[in-house]
């Protein structure tokens, strides 16, 4: 198969030779192993636990473009899915892959995608198990989608981690510098004219070191949430709507590179509300927060849980509130339009 002249036709999702050749060549042999090469119609797995929970998510990847600094569609779609299941405190197990190819993508850009999957699987040790393939004509997609389902293994049950189970007293962390994934992606697309060669997504799967806090901290850890679309102010909000609590954040405490700081104060954008896809929000208690340090380099601890509900109706002035760098005190809303769409 001559990947560089290579594109796909409809044929390729017939279900005849073409697409066998297709999905054995160009996907299976990258990510093999030994449940995915039986291609059946559903994966057997194995389920070592004698006790404990299974976590399913799924999600579907449609950034444009394919391919931006820092990362592609196929590191985000495994980064994005596993991530989604290590919130739950779950240890990422499996996934499956399904694309959606436009006609005449090439079967270069395709092997690249598989092989950015192949890596990324490898990183958060998660088996590709399942999938499937799909064409549509020309001019009715754009190039390439992907939807994935994960599952994984939360093994200790006294586990609860949960946006609905914030305490007062906890402290809210982030693990790392917000909104470079946006700012990524607007330098991928719109071609800006000042240098944001600096700024890279933060795309990775985080679930081993998750795993390793979660090890020493336990039950001291209360939610962790993926701030994707909607940016750290839309998990907080989901936190504080779903405990009923009061959370209180520092504008001076949060972690943002000069490079995305840089075009916030150009472009008006509110880096509260960036994107990212290598990032936690965590809300703890404080004797969890060296354990979250040593494992996440840059977290830092940005606010806290000043109070909650401890009864259903209990009056609790919830929401998310920042104490901006001049002292003053805001309000954090709902974001109510889009800043980029297709970043995910």
């Amino acid at each position: 198969m001559n990947m560089k002249k290579s594109k796909v036709t409809l044929n390729h999702g017939a279900g005849g030779r073409q697409m066998g050749l297709l999905i054995r060549e160009l996907i299976v042999e990258k990510l093999s192993n030994g449940i995915l090469e039986r291609l059946d119609d559903s994966a057997i797995l194995k389920n070592n636990l004698s006790a404990g929970r299974i976590a399913m998510t799924t999600d579907s990847y449609v950034v444009s473009p394919l391919f931006f600094p820092g990362g592609d569609i196929g590191r985000l779609a495994v980064s994005g899915t596993v991530n989604d299941l290590t919130t739950s405190g779950a240890r990422p197990y499996a996934l499956s892959l399904a694309f959606i190819l436009e006609e005449g993508v090439s079967f270069e850009t395709i092997s690249t995608v598989v092989d950015s999957i192949a890596k990324a699987a490898k990183e958060a040790k998660v088996l590709i198990v399942t999938g499937d393939t799909k064409v549509v004509e020309a001019g009715k997609g754009d190039q390439i989608y992907i939807n994935t389902c994960g599952i994984g293994f939360i093994e200790d049950d006294a586990l609860q981690i949960s946006s609905h189970n914030l305490k007062k007293g906890d402290v809210i962390m982030v693990t790392g510098p917000i909104g470079n994934h946006e700012i990524a992606m607007l330098a991928a697309r719109k071609g800006v004219d000042f240098d944001m060669s600096s700024v890279e997504s933060d795309v990775a799967p985080l679930c081993l070191p998750m795993q390793k806090v979660l090890v020493k901290a336990k039950q001291l850890i209360h939610a962790v949430k993926d701030p994707t679309r909607g940016g750290i102010a839309g998990v907080l909000l989901e936190m504080s709507e779903h405990s009923q609590a009061c959370i209180e954040i520092k504008e001076s405490a949060i972690p943002i590179d000069k490079g995305v700081h840089a075009v916030c104060e150009l472009l008006g954008f509110d880096p509260l509300y960036l994107a990212n896809e290598g990032k936690f929000v965590i809300a703890c208690e404080e004797s969890a927060v060296a354990f979250v340090e040593e494992f996440f380099k840059d977290a830092k601890v940005i606010g806290k849980v000043s109070a909650q509900a401890q009864a259903q109706g209990e009056g609790v002035k919830k929401g998310v509130f920042l104490e901006v760098l001049s002292g003053g005190i805001r309000r954090i809303a709902p974001l109510e339009t889009t800043q980029l769409p297709r970043i995910c």
